[in-house]
């Protein structure tokens, strides 16, 4: 039996691997024709490509610390009054908006409260929506189909302006809260607001509202679903 004659290899120039044709000469592979050089080449190009896909996916996850993350608090902080009996109002959900004459427009607002005589303190936080800015008609109306009866009162309050303001109250928290004796003790002297009091150009009163609010809510309650 006559055995097949073997075929010999030999390196060629380029460093490839390349079959000897019978009679000496090398036959070279096609060009498309895959060595085992361009397979090793292939799979670290493969994995090149699967890195830079992983590093392209975890770019694009978000950020510790996104600027628009829901959880950053971004309500302008506020000291105004209240009158005990519209508080109690809000308890028994009769009041559900504050109206103003005058206030901040399109930013919602975390209201530091002073309870006036009788009570007398700094106890409690509300949460207000971005006001609804609108005629005193338009605006009593509001109060109107909240409580029967209270449309008459605001459009009284506010009909000598051209627009007036109803913040939607979205959440009411109460504390022991701190009384006037003891505001005045801490912070020198304390007069009780009779409009707003933008508490970012107040840092020392911003730092005694936040103390208020250290203690345990005796209550809280949402109002509107914000």
């Amino acid at each position: 039996m006559r055995l097949p004659t073997p075929v010999a290899c030999r390196p060629s120039r380029d460093g490839r691997w390349k079959e000897a044709a019978p009679g000496g000469r090398t036959a070279a592979r096609p060009r498309d024709t895959p060595t085992d050089l361009d397979y090793l080449q292939d799979q670290a190009g493969r994995k090149m490509d699967g890195v830079t896909m992983n590093l392209s996916t975890s770019s694009a996850q978000p950020s510790l610390f996104d600027e628009d993350d829901a959880s950053v608090d971004v309500r302008e902080p506020v000291l105004m009054s209240l009158n005990p009996i519209y508080f109690d109002l809000i308890w028994a959900g009769e009041k559900r908006h504050e109206f103003r004459r005058r206030f901040l427009t399109g930013q919602s607002v975390r209201w530091y409260v002073y309870l006036t005589a009788p009570v007398s303190r700094l106890g409690a936080v509300i949460d207000l929506g971005p006001a609804v800015v609108d005629t005193p008609q338009r605006i009593a109306d509001i109060a109107e189909q909240a409580r029967a009866g209270n449309g008459a009162s605001v459009f009284e309050y506010v009909q000598d302006l051209p627009q007036a303001f109803a913040s939607p109250i979205q959440r009411v928290v109460q504390y022991p809260g701190m009384p006037l004796d003891q505001l005045k003790v801490e912070l020198g002297s304390f007069h009780p607001p009779q409009g707003y009091t933008r508490l970012r150009n107040h840092p020392d009163l911003l730092s005694i509202c936040d103390k208020v609010t250290v203690d345990s809510p005796t209550r809280e309650m949402t109002v509107h679903g914000h």
